[in-house]
């Protein structure tokens, strides 16, 4: 379990629910080859990596961030920018992201240095403060990042769908530049989440957790502790505008509602609360949970409510309409909290250590 930094799943449910996730996202191209299922596996990887690097600093020390999506959006404007200006070729994806990340990181450098002594909550309003000046920035700065139109760009030719790598006769279905994207976003992803794991299960990590449950005892043990938020605040923003890049790889494209837009962090807190604050794998089952409800909730309850009407049940046709499914993906949420108000995972986790 060392690839796990010793910190295996405690459940057994937990684990058979982490490993059918894991290993559908792995077999998606083969199982489910449509371009919708690609892309919802697409985003549940890289928002599985966003919602662990935001549980690093919302579960494991305490502090609510609203920059994350800056951060985010700055990994994704920083390979688009590259690629716009560039072309498509990899010295542009390696100028992308070797300007992305030392600047999302000397952000989050003078983020927490300049509201991490203080109460938490400055922390908050610093963040949403300067998330939202820079979506501002983003829109107006139209010749360098599009504006409002964002910037769409082409990939290059190993990663474009009309280079055949592997015939279909060979796999049963074509490995093309298309596909080598998504295994190149799931391997990052991965590669992050297991990277966050060590982190969390570090003595660094473990740090962390003492100061969210009593910041001033964790000081007078004579931990620095403006410096291990600081830490952890610049270790999420890489994570997060890693992400961003690939997601930008992905769409081919970054603009603000793809990248900066607040929905995302509203989306992100949901997915936290889903899975679980404090726990790596709960970043897992959260995105996994709520984008496949996001994306085929309404299909379903299509199916439901022609299956009422086809029954002749009054009120249900109507109830199950699929306009009405943001009412009820709110209801799941609600239930969710109130059934699991520690997130799944740690409904899972708590019942196995009883």
């Amino acid at each position: 379990m060392m690839i796990l930094s010793g910190d295996p799943p405690r459940s057994r449910v937990l684990a058979v629910l982490l490993v059918v996730i894991v290993a559908t996202l792995a077999l998606v191209p083969l199982l489910f080859p449509g371009a919708k299922a690609m892309n919802v596996a697409t985003k549940i990887c890289i928002f599985a990596a966003l919602v662990a690097s935001y549980d690093l600093l919302l579960g494991y020390t305490g502090s609510v961030s609203f920059a994350h999506t800056m951060f985010y959006g700055i990994g994704s404007y920083s390979i688009a920018i590259a690629l716009y200006s560039m072309g498509p070729n990899w010295a542009a994806v390696a100028t992308g992201v070797a300007a992305g990340l030392p600047l999302a990181m000397l952000l989050a450098l003078a983020i927490g240095l300049f509201s991490l002594r203080v109460a938490a909550i400055f922390f908050a309003m610093i963040t949403l403060a300067v998330a939202s000046a820079f979506q501002v920035l983003a829109s107006q700065l139209s010749w360098l990042t599009g504006g409002e139109d964002g910037r769409s760009f082409q990939l290059p030719e190993l990663l474009r769908p009309g280079t055949v790598l592997i015939p279909k006769s060979v796999l049963g279905f074509d490995f093309n530049g298309r596909t080598l994207t998504y295994y190149l976003v799931f391997a990052g992803c991965v590669a992050m989440i297991l990277a966050l794991l060590r982190v969390v299960n570090s003595p660094f990590g473990r740090v962390l957790q003492a100061i969210r449950e009593n910041r001033f005892r964790a000081e007078a043990l004579g931990f620095r502790t403006v410096f291990h938020l600081t830490y952890a605040n610049c270790l999420a923003a890489v994570v997060a505008a890693s992400a961003g890049m690939l997601n930008a790889l992905w769409l081919r494209y970054a603009g603000p509602d793809t990248s900066l837009s607040f929905s995302i962090m509203l989306d992100i807190l949901l997915m936290v609360v889903i899975g679980g604050m404090g726990t790596m794998y709960g970043a897992i089952v959260g995105a996994a949970i709520f984008i496949l409800a996001q994306n085929y909730l309404q299909a379903l309850m299509n199916v439901a409510s022609e299956a009422a009407a086809s029954a002749g049940l009054p009120l249900l046709p109507g109830l199950l309409h699929p306009d009405r499914w943001l009412l009820w993906l709110g209801l799941l949420f609600i239930a969710s909290v109130y059934f699991f108000p520690t997130g799944i995972v740690g409904r899972l986790r708590a019942g196995a250590l009883k």
